[in-house]
């Protein structure tokens, strides 16, 4: 589909007559990386949606990759759809992006899942590390972007071999390398919203995922837990010790987002 000249790349699956969920990625990623290929919501008879963000995947280049920007494409995506109201299960970015809908427009949101959210409000963004990122991939492409990232020093070593396997996978899946370069450096430049007061807004059935520091230390779990106390009817649900997060099993995970569409039904 087509939104101001940006074209999305769209998927449906599952049951049409279903409850809609529409899947929103995080920055980098692609719709293959909410819920990791598990199609446990569609054997749920759900109506599962999934895009390419602007500049990800086979999505085309934008000129802006604000957050203002990424909210109108969710609409626009629903619209075009003919979908009125839906549950929204977003990771990161995705996350940021529902949250910034579900206070503009709440009735169209049936339900929240915020999946590992990373946008503190009340912290300046590292804006030189997302630039590194950018100019590691604009210079050498997927591994200039893995060296940039510096994953020995982010992650236990337990868990670096895994995460350069996963970078690597989900990076090929884009078209444009320089789109996601471009979005890497202007959407943590963007506020999804301007403080956590904002979120005592939402009166809607959510959970907030979060994920324990040591494998994903770019997500910090303290966020997690501030949006979840943040939002009025929020519950906060994380992994076990010792297990990956939950946010990257994506069997486990549909079943959070399943559960959730059920209560918000």
């Amino acid at each position: 589909m087509e939104r101001d000249g940006v074209q999305l790349a769209v998927e449906e699956t599952g049951s049409p007559d279903g409850m809609p969920i529409v899947l929103l990625h995080g920055l980098t990623a692609t719709r293959r990386y909410v819920v990791m290929g598990s199609k446990a919501l569609e054997r749920a008879d759900s109506r599962v949606i999934a895009y390419d963000a602007r500049g990800h995947g086979r999505s085309s280049p934008a000129p802006s990759y604000r957050y203002a920007d990424l909210a109108e494409d969710l609409l626009a995506v629903m619209d075009t759809l003919g979908v009125e109201r839906a549950v929204l299960a977003g990771a990161s970015m995705g996350a940021h992006t529902l949250l910034r809908v579900a206070l503009a427009e709440p009735r169209r949101v049936a339900g929240i899942v915020a999946i590992t959210p990373a946008f503190d409000p009340d912290v300046p963004p590292d804006l030189d590390r997302w630039d590194t990122l950018a100019h590691g991939l604009r210079r050498d492409g997927i591994e200039g972007f893995i060296a940039a990232y510096h994953v020995e020093e982010e992650v236990p070593e337990a868990w670096v071999d895994t995460v350069r396997t996963v970078l690597r996978q989900r990076m090929a899946q884009h078209v444009d390398l320089s789109a996601v370069a471009d979005a890497l450096q202007e959407v943590p430049r963007s506020q999804p919203f301007a403080s956590l007061e904002e979120l005592h807004a939402l009166d809607m059935p959510t959970v907030v995922v979060g994920s324990r520091d040591e494998a994903d230390p770019g997500h910090p779990l303290a966020i997690a837990e501030a949006y979840s106390a943040a939002i009025p009817r929020a519950r906060l649900v994380i992994e076990e010790p010792g297990r990956s997060p939950l946010a990257w099993q994506g069997g486990q995970l549909s079943r959070v987002i399943a559960e959730l569409a059920a209560e918000a039904g």
